[in-house]
């Protein structure tokens, strides 16, 4: 007797509306593109960057136009709104920062990375930059 032929897998093309909400993406998923973002919104807000350290240092006429443009604002922008920016800096680098930790520590002990440390470590780096901005924001609003 013949046996019956096993059926072959079935391909497709996945339909972006429709497959893709529904995937649920891992953590450790999460912070690899997170930190891919926030090294990208570094890189474009480089010339605020510069603009506030420049201004913060300068001198003490500079200095208080630097507070002022968080407090009164700056030109048309108001001053929450700078203050939103320096809060997306400050999440951004935290998470860059605790994030390319994680991958060093991955990257210099390979042999000891399981499946469960990346997603307890991916985890860790979540909180641990969202609860660092929200200090930091907090801070930055005048809460303490």
């Amino acid at each position: 007797m013949t046996e019956p032929a096993s059926k072959r897998p079935e391909f497709r093309n996945i339909n972006a509306f429709k497959d893709l909400p529904t995937y649920r993406l891992p953590a450790a998923g999460w912070v690899s593109i997170l930190h891919r973002v926030s090294g990208v919104l570094m890189f474009i807000l480089l010339p605020f960057i510069i603009w506030m350290f420049d201004t913060s240092i300068s001198s003490e006429l500079s200095f208080a136009r630097f507070t002022s443009a968080f407090n009164q604002g700056l030109g048309w922008l108001p001053g929450w709104f700078i203050k939103l920016v320096a809060l997306a800096l400050i999440w951004a680098f935290l998470h860059h920062f605790i994030a390319g930790l994680r991958h060093l520590w991955m990257d210099v002990s390979h042999t000891a990375v399981t499946m469960q440390f990346g997603m307890t470590s991916a985890r860790v780096t979540l909180v641990a930059s969202v609860l660092l901005t929200l200090l930091l924001g907090a801070k930055l609003f005048g809460a303490y």
